[in-house]
C-alpha cells in the first residue's frame, strides 16, 4: 500500500491540478479504510450479496481517473452518471442546477432519461424531493415513490420497473457551503439495503464533481444574464430607432390616433384595452416615442409569463439575501424603467398578492427592494394593456378595484379588425412590403378574389392572424400574385366566401369566370383586346360576357 508520503511525492512530481491529487489522495484512503473493512467483515452481507467495499472504492477511482483524464469536463458528467447507476443497479440517474437568479431547478444531464423527458425536469425551489433537497440542503430518500406525495414524477416517468417498487435518492452538491445543484438516483426498492450507505457514496461522488456542476452552474447563469441584457438592448434600439407601425385609416383608427397624441405629450397612467392580436404593445411604442421620455429606456414586462414565486422580484428587485438563491442585488423592471416607459402588458392576469404593492408604486412612484429597506423613487410613465373584462375580475373578487381606477386614468380602446374592414388592404399592402423585405421576394399584388375573402371573415386572431395568413401567402405565391388558392383553407369556406351550396355548380362555375375577367382586366388596366389575348377567347366572346356580368372596364384603366 502507499504511504502517505508517497502520495505527497505523486503531487509534487506530477504535472496536475492541486484538486485531482485530493481525489486520488481519497481514493486511497478510502481503499485503506474499505481493506480493512473488509478484513474485519470478510463474512458481511448486504441485499443477499458479498460485501461490496471494494466495488464502491473502484467506482470512485474510476470517476476520479475520468475526471482527471477529462479535457472538457462540462461535456464528461453523463458517463459518469452512467458509471453510478451500473455500480448501483439502478434505473436512472440525472443531476439538476440550480440557478441563482431566477431561483428554477433543471435537469442538467442524465443517464436512463430520454431528451424529452429531461426537457420536463424543471422545479422552483422547495418544490417536490429536489426543490427541497436544494432548499434545505440536507439528502432525501423516498424509499417508495407511488406512495409518497412528495415525490411529483414532473419527467413522467414510470413508478415501478417489471413491477417492482422504485426507491428515489436524492442529495445535495454542496461547494463553498453553498448548494449548486442536486444528484438524484432511482433504483429497485430492496428493503435489506441500508440507503445510509447509498447517501454516503453518493454524497462522495457528488464532492467529486462539485467543481464541474459549479462551472455549469455560471455558465447558465450568464447565459440567463445576457438573454436579459439583449431584451434591455431591443428595448432601448426600439426606442431610439422607432416608427410607428400601427396601420389604418378607418374612423375608428383616426380616433385612437388622436388620443395618442394627446395624451403621448403628458405623463399619464394609460390603460390600453382590447382583444389579443390587435397591436396593443404598438400603442405602448407609440406612446414612448412621442413623448418626451423617448431617449428613455421603455421596458416591457409580460405579466402573465412571469410566475407568481418571481413576479415580484422582477417588477421590483431584491437584495442580496432576500431569500435562498439571491447572492447579489439586482434591480427590478420599474427601476431599470427610471426616466422612461414602463409597459405591464396582460395586467390582468397578475396576482392579488402583487396588485397590493403595485397600488403605491402607481400612486406614489416609490417601492423598497424585496428584503430590503430603503425607499427607491422613480420617474417612470406607466402603461398597460389587458384584453380581460376588468370589470368582471372585480366582480369575481380576483382583481383590486382601487387598483383598476388607478390605472384607468386614460383608457384606450384599439378596435378588432372586424370592426375597421377598410384597414385590411392598407395592412395587406403593408406586410406584402415586409415579408418582401424579409423574405427577399417580390410579390407584387393580391388578387381582387383574395381581397374580398379577407374582407368577409372575421379574424378571431386580429391583425396577428392577418400578418401569419399574409406570411403564408407570399411564401406560397408562384408568378408574384397572392391568388385565393393561395389563402388558408379557414378562409376558403362557404361563411369567409359568402358562397353556400345553394348556388350550384353553374353559380360557383360563373362566379369564377367572373373573376379571372376582372383579373385580366387588372393586368391589362382596363384593355380589352389584351385582356382577351391572356384568357385565350376572342375579343367577342369577352365583350359578350363583360356584358353579362355587368362590368365596368373603364375603372381598370389608368
Amino acid at each position: 500500500m502507499l504511504e502517505r508520503k508517497s502520495i505527497n511525492k505523486l503531487s509534487s512530481g506530477a504535472n496536475m491540478e492541486g484538486w485531482c491529487v485530493k481525489v486520488l489522495y481519497l481514493g486511497f484512503e478510502w481503499f485503506r479504510i474499505t481493506t480493512r473493512g473488509l478484513i474485519m467483515h470478510a463474512n458481511c452481507k448486504k441485499g443477499g450479496e458479498d460485501c461490496y467495499g471494494l466495488k464502491e472504492m473502484t467506482l470512485l477511482f474510476e470517476i476520479s481517473q475520468r475526471l482527471i483524464a477529462s479535457k472538457e469536463l462540462k461535456s464528461d458528467l453523463s458517463p459518469i452518471l452512467k458509471i453510478v447507476v451500473d455500480h448501483l443497479g439502478a434505473d436512472r440517474s440525472f443531476l439538476t442546477i440550480f440557478n441563482r437568479n431566477n431561483s428554477n431547478i433543471y435537469i442538467e444531464a442524465a443517464y436512463g432519461m430520454s431528451q424529452k423527458q429531461q426537457s420536463l425536469g424543471k422545479y422552483r425551489l422547495g418544490e417536490g424531493v429536489i426543490g427541497k433537497v436544494v432548499e434545505l440542503g440536507q439528502p432525501i430518500v423516498i424509499q417508495e415513490i407511488s406512495k409518497s406525495n412528495l415525490f411529483l414524477n414532473k419527467t413522467r416517468s414510470e413508478l415501478n420497473k417489471e413491477g417492482r417498487e422504485l426507491t428515489f435518492i436524492c442529495i445535495p452538491i454542496v461547494l463553498e457551503n453553498k448548494t449548486t445543484g442536486a444528484l438524484s438516483v432511482v433504483r429497485p426498492f430492496n428493503p435489506h439495503i441500508t440507503y445510509e450507505e447509498d447517501i454516503h457514496l453518493l454524497s462522495i461522488v457528488g464532492s467529486l464533481i462539485a467543481k464541474t456542476v459549479k462551472y455549469r452552474q455560471e455558465k447558465a447563469e450568464e447565459l440567463e444574464d445576457l438573454k436579459q441584457k439583449n431584451i434591455e438592448l431591443e428595448s432601448e434600439v426600439k426606442a431610439n430607432n422607432f416608427t410607428t407601425n400601427i396601420i389604418g385609416n378607418s374612423s375608428k383608427m383616426r380616433d385612437v390616433f388622436s388620443l395618442i397624441e394627446m395624451v403621448a405629450r403628458t405623463n399619464s397612467t394609460v390603460l390600453v384595452r382590447g382583444e389579443s392580436g390587435i397591436g396593443k404593445e404598438l400603442v405602448a411604442d407609440a406612446l414612448h416615442i412621442e413623448s418626451s421620455r423617448k431617449n428613455k429606456n421603455l421596458i416591457k414586462v409580460n405579466c402573465s409569463a412571469l410566475p407568481d414565486s418571481l413576479i415580484e422580484s422582477e417588477l421590483f428587485g431584491h437584495e442580496k439575501g432576500a431569500f435562498t438563491g439571491a447572492d447579489q442585488m439586482r434591480k427590478g423592471r420599474f427601476e431599470m424603467a427610471n426616466g422612461g416607459t414602463i409597459f405591464l402588458d396582460e395586467i390582468g392576469d397578475l396576482p392579488l398578492s402583487t396588485q397590493v404593492k403595485l397600488l403605491r408604486v402607481i400612486q406614489e412612484r416609490e417601492f423598497e427592494r424585496l428584503g430590503g429597506t430603503e425607499t427607491i423613487k422613480i420617474d417612470v410613465r406607466i402603461v398597460c394593456a389587458t384584453n380581460c373584462n376588468l370589470e368582471k375580475l372585480i366582480e369575481d373578487g380576483t382583481f383590486r378595484e382601487d387598483l383598476f381606477y388607478r390605472i384607468n386614468v386614460f383608457p384606450i380602446f384599439v378596435p378588432a379588425l372586424r370592426e375597421r374592414r377598410n384597414d385590411i388592404p392598407l395592412l395587406v399592402d403593408y406586410f406584402i412590403n415586409k415579408f418582401n423585405k424579409k423574405n427577399k421576394a417580390s410579390v407584387k399584388r393580391i388578387t381582387t378574389s383574395a381581397i374580398d375573402m379577407l374582407m368577409v371573415y372575421g379574424w378571431p386572431g386580429n391583425v396577428r392572424e392577418l400578418e401569419n395568413v399574409i406570411e403564408r401567402a407570399c411564401i406560397l405565391a408562384r408568378d408574384n400574385v397572392i391568388h385565393s388558392y393561395n389563402l388558408p383553407p379557414t378562409l376558403q369556406t362557404a361563411d369567409s366566401t359568402a358562397t353556400g351550396s345553394h348556388e350550384g355548380m353553374t353559380g360557383v362555375l360563373e362566379r369564377l369566370e367572373k373573376q379571372l375577367i376582372i383579373e385580366g382586366l387588372t393586368s391589362t388596366k382596363g384593355n380589352i383586346t389584351k385582356a382577351a389575348e391572356e384568357l385565350r377567347i376572342t375579343e367577342r366572346m369577352l365583350g359578350t360576357r363583360i356584358k353579362k356580368y355587368k362590368i365596368d372596364a373603364w375603372r381598370y384603366k389608368v
